[in-house]
Parts: C-alpha cells; sequence; structure tokens
C-alpha cells in the first residue's frame, strides 16, 4: 500500500521550472472568467480586426510574437497625419473597403485615436499574458504612439464623449415613462442607475434581487462586483442607497412586474409578458430610447448616467468623498474632471467682473 500511495505520488511530481498543459489551460480559463464580459468582447473584437488586417496587409496569417515594424505599420495604417494633401493615412484603400464589409470596420477611414490605442494595448496584453517578446514596449513604437497623441492634441482632437445627463434632462425622460410594465421597468432602471451612484451599463443588467434589501424609507442594493472591485472585496460602500423617488420607482416596478427573485430588470415582450435579464446594450438603448421620446438635444449614452451623477454632484458642490463611494471611483482625478465640469457654470470666480 505504501509503495503504491508513493508510486502515484511519484507521476503526480511536476517540473517546478515549467507548467504543464493541464495547469496552462486552468491558467487560462481562470483569466478569462476573472475578465468582465464587456472587456472580453473588445479583446476578441481587437485581436479579429488584428487578424483580418495583417492578413490582408500582408498575405499572411498573423503569428505571435508579432514584430515591431508591423505596430509601427499598423499605427501609420490607423493614424491620420498632415501632409501636403491634407489629412492622410496608409491604409490602402482596398483593403480599407475589404475590412468594413468584412465587419471588421463600422466606417471607412481612419481609426479614432482612443480605438487605435486600445487595439495596440489588446496586442501588447495577448503578449504579456504569454509571455512573448513585446513589439509594443519598443522604443520605436512607444515614441510613435507619444508623438501621434501630441499631434492629434495640436490638431484639437479630442475623445468623443456622450453628454452627461444630469438631473434636468434626466426628469425629461423620466415623464416619458408611462404607467406600463415598460414604462414602470424605465423608469425604475433609469433612477436606480442614476441614483445609486451612476452605476455603469453592466452593474445595471446584472443587478439581482439577493442583493436587493429593503430598509426603512427606501433599498440598499449591495454591488458585490464592480469593474474597481473585480477582486470582491467586502467594503462598507459596496452598499447603495435607493431612496427617495428612486426607491418609489423601483417600488412601483417589483409591484407590477411581480419580479421576487432573480434579475430586477427583464426584457418585456408584447402582451407585457417578462423575459430575461437584459443585456448591457439594451441600457443603452434605453437610454436613447427615452431621451428621443422626451425629446432632449444631446447624445446620450448608458455612460450618460454615470457621468450626469457626478456631474450634478458637482454643480451641488457635494463632498468629493461622499460622490466617490456612491460610484466607487478610486481615481480622484476621474471624478474631479466631471465635478468640476458640473461646478464650472455655477463658480463665484466665473462671475468675478460682474461681482465687482
Amino acid at each position: 500500500m505504501i509503495m503504491k500511495i508513493f508510486l502515484d505520488i511519484h507521476a503526480s511530481v511536476l517540473n517546478p521550472f515549467a507548467l504543464d498543459v493541464g495547469a496552462q489551460s486552468a491558467v487560462e480559463d481562470l483569466l478569462r472568467e476573472g475578465q468582465s464580459a464587456n472587456t472580453l468582447a473588445s479583446y476578441r473584437s481587437a485581436l479579429k480586426y488584428w487578424e483580418a488586417w495583417h492578413g490582408m496587409r500582408y498575405g499572411l496569417p498573423i503569428q505571435l510574437p508579432v514584430c515591431a515594424s508591423s505596430v509601427l505599420q499598423f499605427i501609420v495604417d490607423h493614424a491620420q497625419r498632415i501632409s501636403e494633401k491634407g489629412l492622410v493615412s496608409e491604409l490602402p484603400h482596398a483593403i480599407d473597403m475589404a475590412l468594413v464589409s468584412g465587419g471588421y470596420k463600422r466606417k471607412p477611414g481612419p481609426l479614432a485615436h482612443n480605438t487605435l490605442v486600445h487595439r495596440i494595448a489588446v496586442l501588447s496584453k495577448v503578449h504579456q499574458i504569454r509571455s512573448l517578446t513585446n513589439p509594443c514596449h519598443d522604443n520605436k513604437v512607444r515614441e510613435l504612439l507619444s508623438r501621434t497623441r501630441k499631434a492629434y492634441a495640436k490638431r484639437g482632437v479630442l475623445p468623443n464623449k456622450k453628454d452627461a445627463l444630469t438631473k434636468d434632462p434626466l426628469q425629461l425622460m423620466l415623464a416619458s415613462c408611462d404607467d406600463s410594465i415598460r414604462g414602470s421597468r424605465d423608469r425604475a432602471l433609469l433612477l436606480f442607475a442614476w441614483a445609486s451612484g451612476g452605476r455603469r451599463r453592466s452593474e445595471v443588467a446584472n443587478a439581482d434581487m439577493k442583493f436587493l434589501k429593503a430598509v426603512p424609507h427606501g433599498f440598499t442594493y449591495t454591488l458585490v462586483h464592480s469593474k474597481t472591485n473585480q477582486a470582491v472585496r467586502d467594503k462598507p460602500e459596496n452598499d447603495k442607497p435607493l431612496l427617495g423617488t428612486a426607491a418609489t420607482a423601483m417600488t412601483d416596478w417589483l409591484q407590477v412586474s411581480g419580479i421576487v427573485e432573480g434579475p430586477i430588470f427583464r426584457q418585456v415582450r408584447k402582451g407585457g409578458q417578462l423575459g430575461p435579464a437584459l443585456a448591457g446594450a439594451a441600457v443603452r438603448d434605453i437610454v436613447k430610447h427615452r431621451s428621443d421620446l422626451a425629446g432632449i438635444d444631446g447624445d446620450f449614452s448608458a455612460h450618460s448616467l454615470r457621468s450626469g451623477f457626478i456631474t450634478e454632484a458637482g454643480r451641488r458642490n457635494m463632498p468629493l468623498a461622499e460622490t466617490m463611494a456612491m460610484t466607487g471611483h478610486q481615481s480622484v482625478a476621474t471624478v474631479v474632471g466631471y465635478s468640476r465640469a458640473g461646478a464650472a457654470l455655477s463658480s463665484r470666480v466665473a462671475r468675478l467682473f460682474d461681482d465687482l
């Protein structure tokens, strides 16, 4: 018996200097499972684009590690620069149109600067995970990316940001929600996302009854997992209050829908029948639909609820620490940026001349 145990142990002894196939597979499974669905989707999209671009540009399938010269070519193919002919980039028109027709690009032309940087970052991450020589760390690549960013900034090309849904436009959107089951859901969803600290669309789509707790004058919602708490640490600020009008809207929705367990926000089918949980994209669509119904000028998305909450807090000079506890932001600079934007129009300094 002892000899058998010894032989079994000996057979399972591993090489400490290299992972075996099973362990490597387990590592990749854990890395994948620990990543958010939205991030994985964006990674897949970026890698598919790299494969398509490389295949069309070089006539060869992409292989890792990618060489630095290919990354440099990718940058000049997709970034605009000033020339005698105006703004140009190096991607041949035929390849550009093929990428569009293949569904790899939405429209012809250079990529937005943020998209270009994201595509490079995804390629870098793949090399990092696989412990390969990283072409994105090449000095020429780093320098070109840095100069490209500065060139775009000098031309006044700013990131495309959606408008913030502050209280006034949000109230107009809420007024478009009638007492139907769909109207009740949308009202509760908008107020839940905004009033609980500006929840991300994935957090709204994944909201579940087991984390919603009735308290005096409303509810608390325990945000177990978020972009800034992916390790699921138990922290006091995980409990987000839902009070006042937001609590009333949630109560009405739960009564109308009859939901007592599972996803809070669900599809509403014809005849008022409830379907499965909403997807993150559906949260964006609801924001756009309600802004259209309300006739509000502006370009809104699901993130507008988050930026709108922070901007409104800035307008009212709410304490920064309290705002960050609600939103879950870890970067003071990010929150201050929104807060200053909100506070700018109500700033006393802006009226310094008139106050003389």
